[in-house]
């Protein structure tokens, strides 16, 4: 975030989760300190840990036991990443070469499991069984998220419901496990607990949509991954969803033999050993897709399904005390959809 963000309220807290998370990433091998580190010094948007410690200062909690909570939360979400680039077969990540482009698949795979164990340790070394149920079931949730994206992929046919099935499970659910596990270390009711939940789910979803959005209409450098990217990974997200639901016939199959073409490059070239999704499509056969998108307005409304979850999340946290962690709290709802990258 800015530095000017009202997130500087928990600057002194994020300092000491960064210091924690460091400190998971020794082991007997140098391996997961230089992944780790890789991954970590890439300039993350700490979205998750910062949520987490938020929800716990509006719950009237600010005592040591958020930072390690907050930190394991983001432990998690590291691993996520370098398993969901191996699985994608990426090789950038925030502007810079993936974990598994640098020290190959087998090695990324490893640390990220390195990371999970990690995480999990750090959960039951808290003690909290609420903590410790929400994080379990939040990570059998987002492989369930990532299988099911994988059942679809290069599928013109995907649905909104599956489409929304698979960002609820990748992404909304660990922002809103990362709010819950501030709710209960404030010691809320149970009401509170789930509003709280609530307001990470939809900030989750907004920041997933945005993220499809920006697939298609962001800039490179700004970005920090090549344009189209989700559609070279087989992704069909939400702006190719509305794009499709709108379009002609023609220009239906039109996308769907682009898709078909994508799939069997990607297979060819998994099977030859290369994992560089830039070789999937170029920018000329992505471009009639792209333009399919443009066409029909499909960033547009998704921004707009976007801001329309952001809402839900303000309106979720409402009853709450007015106060500076509540106004970050909506900040950061706000900044989900208003960033460029």
């Amino acid at each position: 975030m800015a530095a000017s963000s009202p997130l500087d309220l928990v600057a002194a807290p994020m300092a000491q989760v960064d210091r924690a998370m460091r400190e998971q990433l020794a082991g007997e091998g140098q391996l997961p300190g230089l992944v780790g580190e890789h991954v970590l010094s890439s300039g993350g948007k700490r979205m998750r840990p910062a949520l987490c410690l938020l929800a716990a200062d509006l719950c009237a909690y600010t005592g040591p036991r958020r930072v390690q909570v907050a930190a394991a939360i983001e432990l998690l979400h590291t691993a996520t990443l370098l398993h969901d680039d191996v699985v994608d077969l990426a090789t950038v990540r925030r502007g810079q070469a993936a974990a598994n482009a640098v020290w190959g698949n087998r090695r990324a795979v490893l640390v990220g499991d390195f990371l999970y164990a990690r995480a999990s340790a750090m959960i039951v070394e808290d003690g909290d069984l609420d903590i410790l149920w929400s994080f379990s079931n939040t990570i059998r949730l987002m492989a369930e998220g990532e299988l099911l994206q994988l059942e679809r992929s290069f599928d013109p046919s995907v649905t909104k419901a599956h489409y929304y099935a698979v960002i609820e499970r990748k992404s909304a659910v660990l922002l809103s496990a990362a709010c819950a596990a501030g709710a209960i270390l404030g010691g809320v009711t149970r009401a509170e607990r789930r509003r709280l939940s609530d307001f990470g789910r939809e900030v989750g979803l907004a920041f997933q949509l945005r993220d499809d959005a920006l697939d298609y209409c962001a800039d490179e450098r700004a970005l920090g991954k090549t344009p189209c990217a989700d559609l070279r990974e087989g992704k069909v997200t939400l702006p190719l969803l509305l794009a499709l639901k709108r379009c002609t016939g023609a220009e239906r199959d039109e996308a769907a033999a682009v898709l078909k073409q994508a799939s069997h490059r990607t297979a060819e070239l998994t099977a030859e050993g290369v994992h560089d999704p830039s070789q999937v499509l170029s920018d000329a056969e992505a471009a009639p897709v792209a333009r399919l998108v443009k066409l029909y307005r499909g960033v547009e409304d998704t921004d707009r399904r976007a801001e329309d979850h952001v809402a839900r999340a303000r309106e979720a946290i409402e009853p709450f005390p007015d106060g500076p962690a509540k106004e970050a709290l909506v900040a950061a709802a706000n900044f989900s959809v208003a960033r460029d990258h």
